[in-house]
């Protein structure tokens, strides 16, 4: 389980962009090494897992978070990108690995409710995530009980893709629903697909907190001068 403490999240900072580190875009041969690199950093790590089906993707799986987990003492962010049938089993196996914070898809409507009380009972937080083309306020009956709302820019599982045209617009509306819900709790906003230079200004315009970074930040030719940057954004 997770050592991390239950105030993470309002801990995160306020006054910058959060750094979100995806897992996906490391070295995954020499992954400690590449964790070790980025840690001082990341405030968040984030971890894809997908089953074949819901996703055309397949990764990651528990035994990995368990291993980062031990090398790494940030939070550690598990999206999951799986059908309806196997989104209990694979919450208690990935909070069991340690996982700090677990998004579901606000698609995998049909066990919600019953994924968001297994994560309250695992004192696990919870996400949700939208597909590009989910209409955003579907997200609106949750929100009271989520502390990420992640948007994606990009289609599903895909690396490499162009970002919508309606990225920005999308993460205003969330934004907007987020205030008017008036939860207790901080509830971040973030950003995945499509992260590039020339994108992260514009989402971070349209009120991302975060954005989940891949090549961007792994591949950046000076780690600490893409981070600078992106920290003044």
């Amino acid at each position: 389980m997770s050592v991390i403490s239950n105030r993470w999240i309002d801990d995160l900072p306020r006054d910058r962009l959060i750094a979100e580190f995806s897992v996906w875009s490391a070295d995954l041969v020499r992954l400690a090494d590449d964790l070790s690199r980025v840690d001082c950093h990341a405030d968040i790590l984030h971890i894809d897992v997908a089953d074949g089906h819901f996703s055309p993707a397949m990764l990651f799986f528990p035994d990995l978070v368990a291993a980062v987990r031990k090398v790494s003492s940030r939070p550690i962010h598990v999206h999951l990108m799986v059908d309806d049938s196997i989104i209990l089993s694979q919450i208690e196996q990935f909070a069991d690995a340690g996982a700090d914070l677990i998004s579901i898809h606000v698609e995998n409507a049909s066990v919600a409710e019953a994924a968001l009380d297994l994560l309250d009972r695992l004192g696990v937080a919870a996400g949700m995530v939208l597909k590009v083309d989910t209409p955003v306020e579907q997200v609106k009956p949750y929100l009271k009980r989520l502390r990420f709302v992640t948007l994606l820019g990009t289609a599903i599982g895909l690396k490499g893709q162009g970002l919508d045209d309606k990225a920005g617009d999308r993460l205003l509306e969330a934004r907007r629903l987020i205030a008017e819900a008036g939860a207790e709790r901080r509830i971040i906003l973030a950003a995945d697909g499509g992260i590039r230079e020339h994108t992260v200004p514009l989402l971070r315009r349209s009120r991302a907190e975060t954005v989940v970074l891949g090549s961007l930040a792994f591949n950046a030719p000076s780690l600490d001068e893409r981070m600078t940057w992106l920290r003044q954004l």
